[in-house]
């Protein structure tokens, strides 16, 4: 198991029930064992992009995610930009959460980013303290480390499967495990 971090991911447990999580991968952005954690789910887009969200966005091709089932009413986002956008908080090597938002909206209408180089996620995935330790012991979630690859060039529906392909071994058997296993 990874040791549990900022840029840690949590992969769904096959059998994992929680609607909120079947099937996802959750890249942690905070972790503190006394405060609890803070992360956002790759692989479930939303069905709006940001343009239809934020008026002041032109562009018409940048999609969101659904970060998790907190704060739904909240943006975040991770970017590979520090040099641009500043305020944000590094979690992976060149990969950083958040930062200065009225700079991002201008960067986006100059057309100034690569869209492949950020994220954006409608809500977030949160536990308190301990909670995620808890889950973590129940077999809930499997953990790795974050890689850009995953985060940034994975398509969302490939996400779970590729993130336990790349651990390998017993983990990438699990992508071919059925739903509900009563159905095997």
């Amino acid at each position: 198991m990874h040791e549990l971090s900022k840029g840690t991911l949590l992969i769904a447990n096959p059998f994992l029930k929680d609607l909120n999580f079947l099937r996802t991968v959750v890249l942690i952005c905070n972790h503190n064992a006394a405060e609890g954690s803070v992360g956002f789910v790759l692989n479930k887009p939303f069905s709006m992009h940001l343009h239809q969200l934020i008026s002041e966005i032109t562009d018409h091709d940048i999609p969101v995610s659904i970060g998790g089932p907190v704060q739904t009413d909240s943006l975040h986002f991770i970017h590979q930009y520090p040099d641009l956008i500043d305020g944000g908080e590094e979690i992976l090597p060149g990969i950083f959460w958040g930062g200065n938002f009225e700079t991002l909206k201008i960067l986006l209408n100059n057309e100034s980013l690569d869209k492949n180089k950020i994220r954006f996620f409608l809500g977030y995935s949160g536990w308190s303290e301990g909670q995620l330790n808890m889950e973590l012991s129940g077999d809930s979630w499997i953990t790795t480390s974050g890689t850009r690859k995953l985060l940034f060039d994975t398509p969302p529906e490939n996400v779970w499967k590729d993130a336990l392909k790349r651990m390998g071994g017993e983990y990438e058997k699990m992508i071919n495990y059925p739903l509900d296993p009563q159905l095997n």
